[in-house]
């Protein structure tokens, strides 16, 4: 009796054993049934976060063409942007303040990434030439991603900022900047996303200097200031000057933004497609296995009961 018992537990145990590697090992039809209806909710939400993007990118454009044209005295006095691609940055002073623009949100591409890499790439090359830099951040993703190799040069850094930006935005941005001595600095450097069209952009940096300097180097000595006096005046027209950039910056960081954001939509809702025929192929040849199987078990049983 104890003998019998114990085969049959033993059997039992052999059974669930057999159930359980069959399981790990080979995906069930409800299982794949499953993943094929979680892919395909994942497609339409990847589907409507393109069609969202592609209709912010439209207004994301509109301001992007006004700030470019607001901004255009801007580049009479600090000159236009520069490429950020095969930049030495051999031109910045001895004490530079870096403002990366980043975003608080992902699903994006490389946006993020790309900036933060240019940050990357500038400070060590002013470290390589014994140049001093600091860093300012505008955006979470920027934040977290800098803060691992440069958070000691992390001085400020701006997060949930209002999107799309509009200009009383840079202006408090500016202003918190030069309260917190982005005046002190030989020069301000913005790196930021320059969008060229829907598939392409381009990593960009602005140098901004300060109004300083005597004799010849005087800056505006052709203008007569009144009723303040000129460092005045100058201190008040270099946080404007940085207010605009910022702003333009802002405007077109986020049209790359939503232009990257629709790319990477689209390419997640192929993906997601080509998973789904793939899965589908994989439950029809399981359906078709235990349709199979079972259609062999009761030709077997038949055979069976008229042997």
């Amino acid at each position: 009796m104890f003998g019998f018992a114990s085969r049959s537990a033993s059997r039992a145990v052999a059974s669930r054993a057999s159930r359980v590697v069959v399981s790990r090992g080979m995906a069930t039809e409800k299982q794949i049934w499953n993943q094929i209806q979680s892919t395909k909710n994942i497609q339409k939400i990847t589907s409507s976060m393109k069609m969202v993007s592609a209709a912010k990118l439209k207004g994301d454009e509109t301001r992007r063409m006004t700030a470019i044209s607001f901004n255009t005295w801007a580049d009479a006095l600090n000159g236009p942007p520069k490429p950020v691609e095969d930049a030495t940055f051999e031109e910045l002073p001895q004490k530079s303040l870096i403002i990366s623009v980043t975003s608080d949100k992902g699903l994006c591409g490389g946006v993020n990434s790309f900036i933060t890499r240019s940050v990357k790439n500038c400070v060590n090359s002013l470290n390589a030439q014994g140049k001093e830099c600091d860093v300012a951040v505008i955006g979470d993703k920027g934040r977290g991603q800098l803060r691992r190799l440069h958070g000691d040069l992390i001085k400020m850094s701006l997060t949930e900022v209002e999107s799309p930006g509009n200009f009383t935005l840079a202006g408090a941005i500016a202003s918190e900047l030069v309260a917190a001595g982005a005046g002190d600095y030989d020069a301000v450097v913005i790196m930021y996303n320059g969008y060229v069209n829907a598939a392409t952009y381009h990593q960009m940096y602005k140098v901004i200097t300060p109004f300083g300097g005597e004799g010849e180097n005087e800056p505006l000595l052709a203008y007569e200031f009144e009723p303040d006096t000129k460092s005045e005046v100058l201190a008040d027209l270099h946080e404007y000057l940085l207010t605009s950039q910022i702003y333009h910056s802002l405007m077109d960081g986020a049209a790359a933004e939503q232009s990257s954001r629709m790319t990477a939509m689209e390419n997640a809702s192929k993906n997601a497609g080509e998973m789904i025929e793939s899965l589908t192929l994989r439950y029809n040849r399981a359906r078709q296995a235990r349709i199979t199987t079972e259609l062999i078990e009761i030709i077997s049983g038949a055979s069976a009961l008229e042997d």
